[in-house]
Formats: structure tokens, C-alpha cells, sequence
């Protein structure tokens, strides 16, 4: 009985594989799109980058926050197709430690420094900005009158 339940576990894990990959594949695509339209050389600070983190991280806690409050019953794999999927594919932790690994290498290790400094806060306001914000237009007020 353990063992069919076990199988029964790893098919439905199994069965959000696809939401991922296509919601990464899509996240990921959109990010390459944002960074083309405004490439950055390694000498100077990699606004994109930070700029693509905070909104993915505002975009989560707004996402997360609507379907843990107000759409409960959604389907399991949107969660996963849009949060970990898109939002995960969409948003880059590689790629912001590889731009502090440029800016140090060109001899700006000020800029690697505040890269790190900035993006980090940039993401966690980001989120609970998402988090507190969605929760406040879901009681009917607008976040200013809090």
C-alpha cells in the first residue's frame, strides 16, 4: 500500500514537469528579450539584471499571495507553470553572480559590491511589497490607505 502511494506522489510531481519547462522556457525567452533590448559591457553597472530580479520577486509575492488568498481552488499546476516556470525562468540569480564576477574582474569591485547590496534589497522589498500590496487591494483598500 506504502509503495502505491509513493507512485501515486511521484506521478503527480510528475505531472507539473511540463508546466515548468514551458513556463521556464517562456520566462527565460522573455528575460533574453529584456537584456537585448538594453545590453549593458562589463564596465558599467548592469541595470537590467536587478531591474528583471525585482519585478520577477514583486510579480511572486503578487502571484503567490492571489492564489494562496483569493484563488485557492486554481489548478495545481499553475502555481508551478507561472511561479517556479515563468517567474523562475524570467528572474536570474546565474546571471546577476556573473555580472558581479565582471564588474570585479574590470577592476570595479564598488560596482560588484552595490550590485549585490542593490539587487538584494531590490528583491526582498520587491516580494513583500507583492505580498503586502495584494493582500491590501484583496481587503478593498488601495495600499496608501493602510
Amino acid at each position: 500500500m506504502e509503495r502505491r502511494r509513493d507512485r501515486s506522489a511521484l506521478a503527480a510531481q510528475l505531472a507539473v514537469v511540463p508546466a515548468v519547462a514551458l513556463g521556464g522556457g517562456l520566462g527565460s525567452v522573455t528575460r533574453y528579450g529584456v537584456e537585448r533590448l538594453w545590453p549593458v559591457t562589463g564596465a558599467e553597472f548592469p541595470w537590467p539584471v536587478p531591474l528583471i530580479n525585482a519585478t520577477g520577486c514583486l510579480a511572486m509575492g503578487v502571484l503567490m499571495t492571489l492564489l494562496k488568498e483569493r484563488f485557492p481552488g486554481a489548478p495545481k499546476s499553475l502555481g508551478p507553470l507561472l511561479g517556479t516556470g515563468f517567474l523562475g525562468g524570467f528572474t536570474t540569480f546565474s546571471h546577476f553572480a556573473d555580472d558581479v564576477r565582471v564588474l570585479a574582474g574590470n577592476g570595479e569591485p564598488g560596482l560588484a559590491v552595490g550590485d549585490v547590496v542593490l539587487t538584494s534589497f531590490l528583491a526582498i522589498a520587491a516580494v513583500l511589497l507583492g505580498i503586502l500590496g495584494t493582500r491590501e487591494v484583496l481587503r478593498g483598500r488601495r495600499p496608501e490607505e493602510a
